[in-house]
C-alpha cells in the first residue's frame, strides 16, 4: 500500500519537524505559553509544527483529510491523517525528555500507519498495519514478563478532567503494591511505544484523544500488544479510555482496572 519512497518522505518530514522542535526547546520562552484551560498548555511550537505537517502531508497524500490537535481540522475523506504535533507540551516547556510528534494515517476509519518520534531521545517508532513495528528501523516486540509482579506499568492523568481521580489513584495504589512500579512520563504516544519496545509492560489512561493514541496504539499492537477500552472492547480511539499491554499481563491489568471502576 505504501511504497519505499512514500515511507522515506514521511520519515524525512517527521524528522525535519522534530529538529525544529528540538531547536526551539533549547531557548524556549515560557512567556509565550498559551493555555487551552488552566493546566493544558499550547505554544507557538505546537502551532507552527502542526502547520508544517499539514502542508507537507498534503503534498505527500493530496487526497487525505486531517484530524489535528491544535486546529481540529476534520474531514470525511476516506484517507485521514491524525496528528499531534507535540505530545507532551508541558515536558517540552520544562525540557523533560519525553515529548513527541505523533502521526497516524487512517483509511475508512481503520489505522493503517503510525509514526511517533520521541524527539529528545531520537527514537523514531514506525508501523504499518500487519507489517510489524520498528524503532529506528529495527524490529521491536513487547516484553514477555509473565505476571504483573514482574512488570513495569505506565499511566497518565488528565489535566482537564478530574472525575476519575479517586478510581485512578486506587488502581495506581494496587499496581504500586503488586508490581515493579509505575511511571508517569507525560506523553501518551511515547508511553504506548515504550510498551511496544518492552520498556513498559502496560499502559492505561482516561480522557485521551484520537491524536494522542492513534499512532502509538497501532505501533504497540504491531509489536504484539493487546489494546482495548476498559470494557475489553475496541473503542479506544474515540472512547476516552485505553489500556495496552503485552499479552501475558493484559487480562490481569484489565481486571484490576475493572475492579476499581465498577
Amino acid at each position: 500500500m505504501f511504497d519505499e519512497l512514500f515511507i522515506q518522505k514521511l520519515h524525512s518530514i517527521i524528522r525535519h519537524a522534530g529538529n525544529f522542535i528540538l531547536k526551539e526547546s533549547k531557548h524556549f520562552d515560557k512567556n509565550k505559553i498559551q493555555h487551552k484551560n488552566t493546566y493544558d498548555l499550547v505554544s507557538y511550537v505546537d502551532i507552527q509544527t502542526e502547520k508544517y505537517l499539514i502542508e507537507q502531508l498534503s503534498t505527500l497524500l493530496p487526497e487525505a483529510g486531517f484530524l489535528t490537535e491544535e486546529t481540529h481540522h476534520h474531514s470525511q475523506k476516506e484517507w485521514l491523517w491524525i496528528i499531534d504535533p507535540l505530545d507532551g507540551t508541558t515536558n517540552f516547556t520544562r525540557q523533560l525528555p519525553s515529548f513527541a510528534i505523533s502521526v497516524a494515517l487512517a483509511y475508512q476509519h481503520q489505522i493503517q500507519l503510525g509514526i511517533v518520534y520521541n524527539i529528545p531521545t531520537n527514537e523514531l517508532f514506525f508501523a504499518i498495519k500487519n507489517q510489524g513495528a520498528f524503532l529506528n528501523n529495527k524490529r521491536i516486540f513487547v516484553a514477555n514478563n509473565p505476571t504483573l509482579t514482574s512488570s513495569l506499568i505506565a499511566t497518565g492523568f488528565s489535566v482537564s478532567r478530574f472525575d476519575k481521580v479517586h478510581a485512578h489513584l486506587s488502581i495506581v495504589e494496587h499496581i504500586i503494591t503488586h508490581s515493579l512500579g509505575i511511571r508517569r512520563m507525560g506523553a501518551a504516544a511515547t508511553d504506548l511505544c515504550y510498551v511496544a519496545c518492552g520498556k513498559f509492560d502496560g499502559f492505561f489512561e482516561w480522557y485521551l484523544n484520537p491524536w494522542d493514541v492513534a499512532a502509538g496504539a497501532l505501533i504497540a499492537n504491531e509489536a504484539g500488544a493487546i489494546t482495548s477500552d476498559f470494557s475489553g472492547n475496541g473503542n479506544y480511539l474515540y472512547g476516552k479510555e485505553i489500556i495496552t499491554a503485552q499479552p501475558l499481563i493484559y487480562h490481569e491489568l484489565l481486571s484490576i482496572i475493572q475492579k476499581h471502576i465498577s
